[in-house]
């Protein structure tokens, strides 16, 4: 049974991180611009110069922004940067489609329960990198991906929403992970719809000033 889709009240502000050729992020603004997202996309961030995801926000008429690795000598300095960057625009959520990066500490205190991570296999099975080729090194016959929010522990914040895709015989890595990636465009933009429910209930519970309901009297 798949998963419903959260009633969204507002339009939501989004910032996009991205390494590689950022197939996530245009699934998230085409989310967005299409439906069912109620959303907009107001900045990208790569690290990587000429990147696939460069020449996407390009082509859709999103902000770049490159923020390179090699120009910064920690990640707390790097993630500095990124905190400017997404600042800048006042942006609600930050959505890491593919950021290649091991992120600090620094970064997710800036972005409490609003920075999000698409992985490549069903958490908490296969963290870290290359999840494909760790789950066809271990013969699985089932695989995914996971949506979830960003902590200190890697590929161990809590899960938005999962997505199971079969292993074949015969898989490689570039064919399972085509797969993974087809319903990575598709829970993306949910997990964001999820986040935002989840930010939004927190709230409202945090202004109820009604005391909890105490044991029946009589």
């Amino acid at each position: 049974m798949a998963q419903p889709w959260p009633q969204q009240t507002s339009e939501l502000r989004l910032g996009v991180m991205a390494s590689g050729e950022g197939s996530n992020f245009e699934a998230l603004v085409a989310a967005c611009r299409e439906g069912p997202l109620r959303g907009r996309v107001l900045q990208l961030v790569v690290n990587n110069p000429g990147c696939g995801a460069q020449g996407r926000a390009e082509r859709l008429g999103i902000p770049c922004e490159l923020v390179d690795h090699r120009q910064h000598c920690s990640r707390e300095q790097l993630d500095g940067a990124l905190i400017e960057a997404f600042a800048a625009c006042g942006v609600d959520l930050v959505v890491m489609a593919g950021w290649m990066r091991i992120v600090s500490p620094r970064l997710i205190s800036a972005f409490p329960s609003r920075l999000i991570n698409i992985h490549p296999s069903l958490l908490p099975s296969f963290r870290g990198l290359d999840a494909v080729g760790q789950a066809l090194a271990a013969g699985v016959t089932l695989s995914g991906c996971t949506a979830h929010l960003v902590n200190t522990d890697l590929d161990g914040g809590p899960i938005l929403a999962q997505a199971t895709v079969p292993v074949l015989p015969g898989d490689d890595r570039n064919s399972l992970a085509a797969r993974i990636h087809r319903q990575e465009h598709r829970l993306l933009p949910l997990a964001v719809a999820l986040a935002a429910a989840r930010l939004r209930d927190r709230t409202a519970a945090a202004a109820d000033p009604s005391p909890p309901a105490g044991p029946p009297s009589g």
